[in-house]
């Protein structure tokens, strides 16, 4: 063994990747106060595949290429967008190419670095359940100290403040769900943290329905929709599914009745699409399904005059801008915005072809995985798959975190590995 490979053993270099997990998770609910800490995080792990692959003279995933190299094809589809921005933009530009980074980053590191033990997975799903937890705690404590004006909020369109951003936040508290309920069904979870983990898993389904953000809550359905075909179909496990479709009825009637936030939303969502069918946009503007749609019409208006590859994303603001003023022109310019929704979004940006190009790269790794047994990974694409239907998800630090980190992070699961550990390996 060479002295550097006495130095940088393959047990420390997973000991570093674990630290830069965690910097990532738990950067991911104070960037507010640390805003550097996930990409710490996120350069620490491609540092930590950089050096194994160079002392070990090795790429511990090589024949693996295409799943890895799927994600970075994400930035090339960016960085390939400098050929189509307009030179008074290409400030903008850059600043995205350096947003994109994740894309480059976390595939690298995770194809060099041979997969990490099955107990450093099950430890960094379980860091993010506790820093989901009180995150939650955090946003509650807030609310019963507001609650008269948190409440008042909801009727318009408002909801009630968290780190992070109330929609990212909803989405991380369902794959959290998802995370803990998976690790207590293969029995991941030592005895001694059983009842916390089940805790855990209580509080964050109730407050999901406290803080009553759409996003959430469907992503939160269509998993427990999932679980029920699953134990019907594949275990015959009556009693069980019967039981969980018994509280997915339940839990919103409750939570109608005990949160007036649940509830108020329920009613701003009502009244909200109503908004939509009327053609006055100057009422629908405030209302937050309303101007999505209004978003939507302006983003197939900049695509339909630019079908192949679209304006170059640099150029879309601009571009909606346009639209915005000759389909709505009652509308004021600070009532525009991008549309919430990553499919139309990427559309308008790049083209039919590009869009092809960005769902080829996102869902391959799923595609990979079809036949294992993989069901964290399936829970993070239902999520991500759904948020990007209402939400430009991938625009935003903590969203690129969010989506791409924990997709790789579900891939570890089901990457080769020698680990003895007779325990369920997360996947």
């Amino acid at each position: 063994m060479t002295l550097m490979q006495s130095t940088f053993t393959l047990a420390r270099l997973h000991r570093a990747a674990l630290f830069f997990c965690g910097c990532i998770i738990v950067g991911i609910f104070i960037a507010n106060w640390f805003r550097v800490l996930p990409s710490i995080g996120m350069a620490g792990i491609a540092l930590t595949g950089l050096v194994y692959s160079a002392v070990y003279r090795r790429v511990a995933n090589r024949s693996l290429w295409p799943v890895f190299g799927s994600l970075f094809l994400l930035f090339l589809l960016h960085l390939f967008q400098g050929f189509n921005t307009d030179a008074a933009n290409m400030g903008d530009y850059s600043r995205d190419v350096v947003l994109q980074l994740p894309f480059l980053s976390l595939p690298l590191g995770f194809w060099l670095l041979p997969a990490m033990p099955s107990r450093y997975l099950r430890w960094l799903w379980l860091l993010l359940i506790g820093m989901t937890v009180l995150a939650a705690a955090g946003a509650t404590i807030n609310y019963l100290l507001h609650a008269r004006e948190i409440n008042e909020s909801y009727l318009h369109s408002k909801v009630m403040p968290t780190e992070p951003d109330h929609i990212r936040f909803s989405l991380i508290i369902t794959l959290a769900i998802a995370a803990g309920a998976l690790l207590l069904a293969h029995n991941a979870v030592q005895v001694v943290w059983r009842r916390w983990v089940i805790g855990g898993i209580v509080v964050l389904a109730l407050f999901l329905h406290l803080l009553a953000v759409r996003s959430g809550e469907m992503t939160f359905y269509a998993l427990g929709g999932l679980a029920i075909l699953w134990l019907v179909l594949r275990k015959r496990q009556w009693k069980q599914a019967g039981a969980l479709a018994a509280v997915l009825v339940l839990l919103p009637v409750l939570s109608f009745v005990a949160f007036p936030t649940f509830r108020n939303k329920a009613y701003n969502t009502q009244e909200d699409v109503g908004k939509v069918k009327q053609t006055n946009s100057a009422e629908g503007k405030n209302y937050s399904i309303a101007a999505r749609v209004y978003s939507y019409k302006a983003a197939l208006a900049v695509w339909n005059d630019n079908k192949l590859v679209g304006v170059g994303k640099p150029d879309l603001e601009g571009e909606m801008a346009k639209r915005y003023a000759m389909l709505y022109p009652e509308m004021g310019a600070k009532f525009y915005i991008q549309p919430h929704n990553q499919y139309l979004y990427n559309l308008a940006a790049y083209g039919a072809l590009g869009l092809l190009v960005f769902c080829i790269g996102m869902f391959y790794p799923a595609w990979w995985a079809r036949r294992k047994h993989a069901p964290l990974l399936l829970a993070q694409y239902v999520s991500i798959s759904l948020s990007f239907l209402v939400e430009y998800t991938l625009e935003t630090q903590i969203g690129l975190a969010f989506v791409v980190f924990f997709l790789l992070l579900a891939l570890q699961g089901s990457l080769p590995s020698d680990d003895p550990d007779p325990t369920w390996r997360p996947a």
